[in-house]
């Protein structure tokens, strides 16, 4: 046997010796698959989302709803008490959005939108807010960058558009459970891609969402902003089967960069009901006293457009 043969046999024979001593051990977080997990290809998918939405030509769901504003760059989160009340969508992006004074009753806000334009009437302090559904001003934050739209589009889930492209993954995640370490379940999940229509070699991705296997429903959504940020997560649970459409009963809205959430428990929904005539025609009082249009250049300096006290804006 030559030396350098002697010293190849005799590092392998130490091999487990050196790995036993060197390999340091510690304790993750031990999960377990379901007992039943779904496949589907992309195609089925695509169609089960599609037709969740279609099958919904309107709907009034009567809810409490509470928001939370402020986060790690303001180093403080403000939550509000719970409203009950009722959002009422209809076909394609009308959306009507009251909230009730806790125990008196009262109505505490008004919002309509027809998709382009909303209005939004607090009578408790006698102020209005207009403008258009996108916010216009990025200095706004927290509830005044609030659109409609948000809720929208959070809580319909909208179907492969023309001119987009798809793609899909798979990934998983963790449930909240029980604070017990034992018998975690992981959910492997289906992430649907939708993409703008590729410029040269670029796509720009327009939402995420995120199909649970256990049941084929989608279990969260991402919106994406132009600059390929996060602008809005939707999460939902606790699904419910209305006649033969499943809904989330309770919806979870964050909006990162505004620093806002909504949370959306829903007691009871009714779907494809006839609305009013004017169920989303919204007229603001003359004697309103403040009325704020956040178009304007200068509302992105009002902290608190309803403090607002001045000349009132044009309704």
């Amino acid at each position: 046997m030559t030396i350098k043969q002697a010293v190849s046999c005799g590092l392998l024979a130490m091999t487990p010796a050196l790995t036993g001593c060197l390999v340091h051990r510690h304790s993750v977080l031990k999960t377990r698959l379901p007992d039943l997990v779904y496949n589907s290809t992309l195609d089925q998918l695509l169609k089960q989302v599609d037709d969740r939405n279609t099958a919904i030509q309107s709907m009034t769901l009567y809810m409490r709803m509470s928001t939370s504003t402020g986060g790690s760059l303001q180093g403080v989160v403000k939550e509000s008490i719970s409203f009950n009340g009722w959002i009422i969508i209809g076909k394609p992006e009308q959306i009507n959005v009251i909230l009730k004074v806790p125990i008196l009753e009262s109505q505490a806000l008004d919002m309509v939108s027809d998709g382009k334009t909303f209005k939004m009437l607090i009578p408790p302090k006698n102020c209005a807010i207009v403008g258009s559904d996108v916010v216009t001003n990025s200095s706004q934050k927290g509830l005044y960058s609030l659109r409609p739209a948000v809720i929208l589009d959070s809580l319909l889930i909208h179907g492969l558009q023309p001119d987009q492209v798809v793609s899909m993954t798979q990934d998983s995640w963790i449930p909240q459970q029980p604070k017990s370490r034992k018998g975690v379940v992981e959910d492997p999940d289906y992430d649907i891609q939708f993409l703008s229509q590729p410029q040269g070699k670029n796509a720009h991705t327009l939402r995420v969402v995120h199909i649970d296997r256990v049941n084929l429903l989608p279990w969260r959504q991402d919106i994406y902003d132009a600059d390929g940020k996060v602008a809005t997560q939707a999460f939902y649970s606790n699904y419910q089967k209305f006649g033969d459409i499943d809904f989330p009963t309770k919806i979870v809205i964050q909006r990162p960069l505004d620093e806002l959430g909504l949370t959306i428990t829903v007691t009871k929904a009714v779907f494809n009901q006839p609305l009013l005539e004017n169920q989303f025609k919204l007229d603001i009082p003359e004697n309103t006293a403040h009325v704020t249009n956040m178009d304007d250049p200068a509302s992105g300096t009002i902290k608190d457009p309803c403090a607002v006290h001045g000349t009132q804006s044009q309704h």
